[in-house]
């Protein structure tokens, strides 16, 4: 019974003890509680003391910038102030100068008025008193001052022409010799003929060929003179025409090199070179115009330019003439504030009509011009080249510009010689005269002048009829052409019959 007692008396101490901790344990986790609420108070009253402190600083700081910044605006709204107030005293000035100006306008208007109102009060009473017109009056007054000074005016003006047209010639004197001084290009003369070099004396015989058979090929080819004298290693070729020669001179160079000299092989490699030349042509051309700063011209045109090559004016190279012509004409155009591009191009083309003048009737000016225009060359270009021999009038100053660019080129000692161009007029009326018979394929003036050979078309021509073109050209020649000693008329018919084996 007492264990029991104890053991329930134990019980209760024991679940009295536990309520007693657990009491113990609740008060103390209510005290470590509330201890960390008042320090969460604590650190919230230090924070709102430290923002109020900083908003407090903030504000503080603001209101001095805030102080800082209003004193250049009150010192900026000053001058304004100070400005609009000059401004509005200007202003005041300016009407104040208007209406004295406006004034003072007035008043002269109203003195200008009275002013011609006593002049035609005058002029009133000078008409009547003189009895005549006012025109009148002045017309007496300039006759009195014409009768009175005529000759002072006279002298004066015959004074001033004779300054002035000294002071241009020596201004055109300076102007050319500045010119000329600035192209100092040489003046190279053509000859009638050139030397081959041959590889080997017996070549010679190969050139010559049985009975001559093969030089008399080669001469009907070319339609030039092969002398063939004592130089051991030379070859001479005479024409008038140098497009000839050099043709001559390049087929011959051809069959030295390929050793078969024979009638037809010689007939074949003039043909050939023949062709070639074209190109040769085309490119003198271009090279003339891109010496002369000429552009934009038509590839036609520029072939046609570059058959001045084998072409001269009284011993002169008429391609090189006009390159000349053009570096002057440019020169003297940019002296002479001109334009120098179609002072240029009117100088290089301006003998265009040359490289035709055989083919075209017309003189080689009118030939030129129809070229030109044909290929839409620059009406400025045309009236500057047609007016170099006083043909058209100077429409132009390029067109004056030419016009002495060609008298200065053509004029400088050694570029021409009259006996050389009249030799070379005679070959070639000559040649023209010949090619007018019906019948006749090729005319060749040999010889200086003393022969001309003359191929006609044997299926046209007969071998009677030959006779009597002979003596027919050589009348003609005889009536319109002048020569010294006599001419050779050789008429040569050849009958050829050509026939394939297939």
């Amino acid at each position: 019974m007492s264990i029991k007692i104890v053991l329930i008396l134990l019980a209760l101490s024991g679940l009295v003890g536990i309520a007693l901790g657990y009491i113990l344990r609740l008060l103390i986790a209510l005290g470590q509680r509330g201890s960390l609420e008042i320090e969460v108070r604590q650190k919230l009253l230090e924070a709102r003391e430290k923002a109020n402190r900083i908003i407090e600083e903030a504000e503080e700081q603001a209101e001095r910038m805030e102080e800082t910044g209003k004193g250049p605006l009150r010192e900026r709204e000053e001058r304004l102030e100070q400005f609009a107030a000059r401004l509005g005293k200007r202003e005041e000035y300016l009407d104040e100068r208007e209406r004295t100006l406006a004034d003072k306008l007035e008043q002269a208007e109203r003195d200008r008025n009275e002013v011609e109102n006593l002049k035609r009060e005058r002029r009133s009473e000078l008409v009547k008193i003189a009895n005549i017109s006012e025109e009148e009056a002045l017309r007496r007054i300039t006759e009195d001052l014409e009768e009175s000074h005529t000759e002072a005016l006279l002298a004066r003006l015959q004074k001033l022409e004779t300054t002035s047209r000294k002071h241009i010639d020596e201004k055109a004197r300076e102007l050319l010799v500045t010119a000329i001084h600035r192209l100092g290009n040489s003046v190279n003369a053509e000859v009638m003929s050139m030397s081959v070099q041959i590889p080997s004396e017996e070549m010679k015989g190969k050139v010559i060929g049985k009975e001559g058979r093969n030089i008399k090929a080669f001469e009907r080819a070319t339609g030039v003179d092969v002398i063939i004298d004592d130089a051991p290693d030379r070859i001479t070729l005479s024409s008038f025409d140098p497009l000839r020669r050099y043709i001559a001179k390049v087929a011959l160079e051809r069959l030295f090199e390929d050793g078969r000299i024979q009638p037809a092989k010689i007939e074949e490699t003039v043909e050939k070179v023949r062709r070639e030349v074209d190109q040769i042509v085309k490119q003198k051309g271009e090279e003339a115009a891109y010496e002369a700063g000429v552009v934009g011209l038509d590839p036609k045109l520029i072939s046609l330019l570059g058959r001045l090559h084998f072409r001269t004016s009284y011993g002169q190279n008429v391609l090189q003439h006009s390159i000349e012509m053009a570096h002057i004409a440019g020169m003297l155009a940019e002296e002479l504030g001109a334009d120098p591009d179609i002072a240029r191009a009117g100088a290089l083309l301006h003998d265009i009509g040359k490289a035709v003048d055989h083919e075209v009737q017309g003189t080689h000016v009118e030939i030129g011009r129809r070229i030109l225009e044909k290929f839409g060359v620059d009406k400025r270009v045309v009236q500057a080249m047609q007016s170099h021999h006083e043909e058209f009038p100077y429409e132009t100053p390029e067109s004056m510009i030419v016009q002495v660019a060609d008298a200065v080129s053509a004029g400088r000692p050694g570029a021409r010689r009259d006996t050389v161009e009249r030799y070379l007029e005679r070959m070639s009326d000559l040649e023209r005269l010949a090619s007018t018979f019906p019948g006749v394929e090729k005319a060749y003036a040999i010889s200086a002048g003393r022969e001309i050979r003359i191929f006609v078309n044997p299926g046209k021509v007969s071998d009677i009829a030959t006779h009597r073109l002979a003596a027919s050209i050589a009348e003609r020649i005889q009536e319109e052409l002048k020569y010294p000693g006599e001419i050779k008329v050789n008429v040569i018919r050849e009958n050829r019959v050509v026939e394939f084996a297939r």
